[in-house]
């Protein structure tokens, strides 16, 4: 088989956090030969999909199961989607300004709201203390048929929506837009990655490929290519997969948070008005085991058992997650979301939360929608790592399951690529970047 020429730099995988790093190092760095490999016929198919996520630019300003001290680091990462946005002349396109809000319901949650909003209002001053009377003028349904206490804090005329296939062609775009030799190859199935000599070799199903370095953003798929070559064998895959339902009408024009129960590792039910489907109100995610490793594709079973790695490690985690009443009965529910005809049912009680008077049949199915999310096991440690998952080795990275890795993808894109640079020699543009990208 014949060697394609040596690159600077290899990515696999076009979901945002590829397309992001393509970007940025074609557009912030000297080096000249960038390579991207994606195995379907085009950017962002999978969790990048507006049709697999909620949309949401994850700031840290609603997402109550952040630390002050993660809120902080969120902020200024995912910052920097919008100063692209901004900069770059895509709102109204990629980026909208949409009402926002996390939603506090009884008095305990009401409460913990109360103190949370004095302990982050020096971080997000713009957030606005909202009671029945505000949230009855600006979301009626959220307020009607309603007995319990309610606290919201709001954030307005903020970027919030974020169609994040559409940033990723973007990224894409202006990649190839400078003079270097940056190739996208779709349709371009990486089978192997091993290290030969000084350089890597990328082995796909039509060609070999060679690398100085290389960056895996490949979901579980970093994972197996990391232990292939010999990293990372004290981790494992968890697969999550999320599904949606439809209101039959539009019923919010916010996206609305409720509150994280701690105990829980996923996220609370929310309804966020949706891109797809002129802005109609939609709910979710569920979140429940499904033994696949990409939502909607065909089914890879020896992927899979790799990846899920099932032995007494592993099963030791599964066992403490489902030994806790409150994640077990969690676990049962979200099975019971995905049983046609009465899953609606068993989730409407979640979606009341947000919308009392809801009933069964004002939702449907959202066919299609949803994706997966893959947790990473720890075998040593025997518990799930929640957050960005990242292996390190001379000239290699691995990301894995970064949260929240679209809203925070240019961050992750900086950083590998400054990673990069220095193992190269070359040189990352921090003023230009500065300036395009942090700074608002």
């Amino acid at each position: 088989m014949v060697v394609n020429k040596t690159f600077d730099v290899a990515i696999i995988g076009a979901g945002v956090a590829g397309s992001a790093l393509t970007f940025t190092l074609s557009r912030y760095s000297d080096i000249k030969n960038i390579i991207l490999f994606e195995k379907y016929s085009e950017v962002g198919l999978l969790n990048t999909n507006p049709k697999s996520n909620s949309q949401t630019l994850h700031i840290g300003d609603i997402e109550t199961n952040y630390t002050l001290e993660k809120a902080r680091k969120v902020k200024a990462n995912a910052s920097m989607i919008a100063n692209y946005i901004e900069h770059f002349g895509f709102e109204g396109s990629i980026g909208f300004r949409r009402n926002k809000m996390v939603l506090a319901v009884g008095d305990d949650e009401v409460a913990r709201l109360e103190a949370r909003y004095h302990e982050f209002k020096e971080l997000f001053p713009y957030y606005k203390k909202m009671g029945v009377a505000e949230l009855k003028e600006r979301e009626p349904l959220i307020v009607e048929g309603r007995e319990e206490t309610l606290l919201a804090l709001g954030v307005e005329g903020e970027i919030t929506t974020v169609d994040f296939k559409k940033l990723s062609e973007s990224f894409i775009e202006m990649a190839v837009e400078n003079d270097k030799n940056v190739q996208i190859h779709y349709n371009e199935d990486v089978v192997t990655l091993k290290k030969v000599g000084d350089e890597f070799e990328i082995v796909t199903k039509n060609s070999t490929f060679r690398a100085k370095s290389v960056v895996a953003n490949a979901g579980a798929y970093s994972l197996l290519f990391a232990q292939h070559m010999g990293y990372g064998k004290d981790l494992a895959i968890l697969p999550i997969g999320g599904s949606f339902f439809f209101a039959t009408k539009k019923l919010l024009n916010s996206k609305v948070y409720t509150m994280q129960n701690p105990k829980l590792p996923f996220a609370a039910v929310h309804a966020d008005p949706d891109i797809t489907a002129n802005w109609n109100t939609r709910f979710g995610p569920t979140a429940f085991m499904l033994p696949k490793l990409e939502r909607y594709r065909q089914l890879h079973i020896m992927d899979l058992l790799e990846a899920m790695d099932i032995g007494k490690d592993t099963l030791e985690v599964y066992y403490n997650l489902l030994k806790d009443r409150t994640i077990r009965n969690y676990i049962i529910t979200n099975i019971l979301d995905e049983v046609p005809i009465v899953g609606k049912s068993v989730f409407i009680k979640d979606a009341r939360k947000i919308v009392p008077t809801l009933q069964s049949s004002d939702l449907v199915f959202a066919e299609g929608y949803g994706g997966m999310r893959p947790q990473i096991v720890d075998k040593v440690k025997h518990e799930l790592k929640l957050g960005e998952a990242k292996l390190i080795q001379e000239g290699a990275i691995f990301n894995m399951t970064p949260s929240p890795g679209a809203s925070t993808s240019l961050a992750i894109a900086k950083e590998d690529a400054i990673t990069i640079c220095r193992y190269l020699g070359k040189k990352f543009d921090f003023e230009l970047h500065e300036k395009e990208i942090v700074n608002r």
